[in-house]
């Protein structure tokens, strides 16, 4: 028997918003100087710095010190900022009507591994897109203020314990199989997403 989904959580980068890790290294070494980049960033669960940051470990501030030591003289904060918005390049404006579809029949929440910084991207994204974040999603679940990650047990608890519907009635979407996986061991739906296909027809699939 089908279980029916009464909520549906995405991951962001990757499922919401595109990745361009490419793109990020390029902006790290040309505008910091900073060639390390390549050991910390992965598409999926972040390393060092990087990771202790999205880990909630470190805070923000703390993750631009740590770069700015090792880049070149004279950088600053925001040219940090800069190359890590390198990494989130736009969304596809389809997805902007997808979310906004889904959000009139469902809750509809994000659980992402990820930091301020480029959760700050993301929601500038989402206005340039034109989509109204604060209306279509109920909350957003974030690693590093939750200190704690996918794919863990307890971010997914926590997580269902807020949106307070059974686990079994939860539709999670992510591009990480090793994070889906977190998800059904924690009781939840969960269906991977394919980068650059179809969301909606991923979505309507479990519905």
């Amino acid at each position: 028997m089908t279980i029916m989904v009464r909520a549906i959580v995405f991951d962001l980068g990757g499922v919401l918003v595109d990745l361009d890790r490419d793109r990020c290294i390029r902006a790290f070494r040309e505008v910091l100087g900073f060639e390390r980049i390549v050991e910390l960033l992965d598409p999926y669960h972040q390393k060092g710095v990087y990771g202790d940051m999205e880990a909630g470990l470190i805070s923000a501030d703390e993750f631009r010190a740590a770069i700015l030591k090792e880049s070149r003289p004279g950088c600053t904060g925001a040219d940090v900022d800069r190359c890590m918005a390198a990494f989130l390049p736009g969304m596809d404006p389809a997805k902007v009507q997808v979310l906004e579809r889904l959000a009139g029949k469902y809750p509809i929440y994000c659980l992402t591994n990820n930091n301020e910084i480029s959760m700050a991207r993301s929601h500038a994204i989402y206005e340039e897109y034109g989509l109204d974040w604060r209306h279509v999603f109920r909350k957003e679940f974030v690693s590093s203020r939750m200190k704690m990650m996918k794919p863990s047990r307890e971010i997914f608890d926590a997580a269902a314990a807020e949106i307070g519907i059974p686990t079994e009635e939860i539709l999670f979407v992510d591009d990480s199989p090793v994070n889906v996986e977190g998800a059904l061991k924690a009781g939840w739906q969960a269906v991977h997403y394919q980068p650059g296909t179809d969301l909606g027809a991923c979505v309507e699939k479990c519905l």
